[in-house]
């Protein structure tokens, strides 16, 4: 991934001085590391980071509740010497916090040399959830805030670190609370929503390709094989403030599916294919490891990052079913 010299129209005046980073808010977390032997050749024959899993409920303020089935997994690809992509999932244990704020799910897709892009979307991960889940605003805003922070903290990092000058990431992060969806986005990762069979993208790249598509320079379709597709107007950690896209918060509905992406995903599968994928497996983890098999079987010239959510009808009442689910914190990230 390049960032391109287009940022620039975006940098504030002052930006060679980094902002002052606020400490993240503590919040206690169990980071889960899958069994060393999850990890290795799967039944495809290519090399694969396992993913982790959870089902669990989400509170909501009607009488149904849903039941969150979780699944992440990243791989390096074909191409890449490291894997600079990085994917969380997190479900607070306390049932105020999980009514109020919910589950989240983030994808990072780190750039930089040598090791910096890790360290930036490995940030990106870490930070987010806290200050999110930290924050005594109100959920939207919080997410809004956590990623604005994020980036704050990112920047002043690579001005600490001339190794790690420049770095920078992306960051697709997605909330359920409180029966509702919303979203905080920079860059290119995106999140689509399966729900009634079809598949919708719901964010917008924020690429120089798409910025042709919008002016009618291009096509989607000449968009995807374009020199540029890789060059990217907004990351975080390249100034010292960032323009962050929100949706509005909508209704989630039960059979809802929710897929995040790095772009080492869609620039070799399609959005037909990622329809198909989701709705033929037999799970949410067999559709992610599947999509991944299918763009390194295409070349996998980048990392391949994959995280889906889906919402499953939970019995009962839904505050009732997230006080019984309480237990750690879960938190699980590759």
């Amino acid at each position: 991934m390049k960032l391109s010299s287009l940022l620039s129209r975006f940098r504030r005046s002052g930006a060679d001085k980094p902002a002052g980073a606020v400490e993240a808010p503590k919040v206690e977390v169990k980071t889960f590391e899958p069994p060393r032997e999850a990890k290795g050749e799967n039944g495809n024959g290519v090399t694969m980071t396992e993913s982790t899993r959870e089902t669990g409920s989400l509170a909501t303020d009607d009488a149904e509740g849903f039941g969150v089935e979780a699944s992440v997994q990243t791989d390096v690809g074909r191409v890449r010497e490291i894997n600079e992509d990085s994917g969380r999932f997190s479900r607070p244990s306390d049932p105020a916090t999980l009514a109020t704020k919910g589950v989240l799910l983030i994808v990072a897709d780190g750039m930089g040399g040598h090791s910096a892009g890790e360290v930036a979307s490995g940030m990106t991960v870490e930070l987010v959830p806290r200050l999110y889940y930290g924050s005594a605003s109100p959920a939207p805003d919080a997410l809004r805030e956590a990623v604005e922070e994020t980036n704050r903290q990112i920047y002043a990092a690579s001005l600490a670190d001339e190794s790690k000058r420049g770095m920078g990431t992306t960051c697709t992060a997605l909330a359920l609370a409180n029966g509702e969806a919303f979203t905080a986005h920079v860059g290119d990762s995106r999140l689509y929503m399966m729900r009634g069979g079809k598949i919708y993208l719901l964010t917008e790249d924020h690429s120089a390709v798409m910025e042709m598509v919008k002016l009618g320079l291009i096509t989607m379709d000449e968009a995807r094989t374009h020199e540029d597709k890789n060059v990217i107007l907004r990351a975080l950690g390249t100034s010292p403030e960032v323009e962050v896209s929100t949706l509005k918060p909508f209704r989630a509905r039960a059979g809802d599916k929710y897929l995040l992406c790095s772009d080492g995903l869609y620039d070799l599968v399609s959005d037909d294919e990622i329809e198909r994928e989701l709705s033929s497996a037999e799970d949410i983890h067999a559709a992610g490891e599947r999509l991944i098999v299918m763009a390194k079987g295409r070349g996998g010239h980048d990392n391949i990052t994959v995280g889906i959510l889906e919402l499953v009808p939970a019995p009962g009442n839904g505050a009732a079913a997230g006080r019984d689910g309480a237990g750690e914190t879960r938190e699980w990230r590759v």
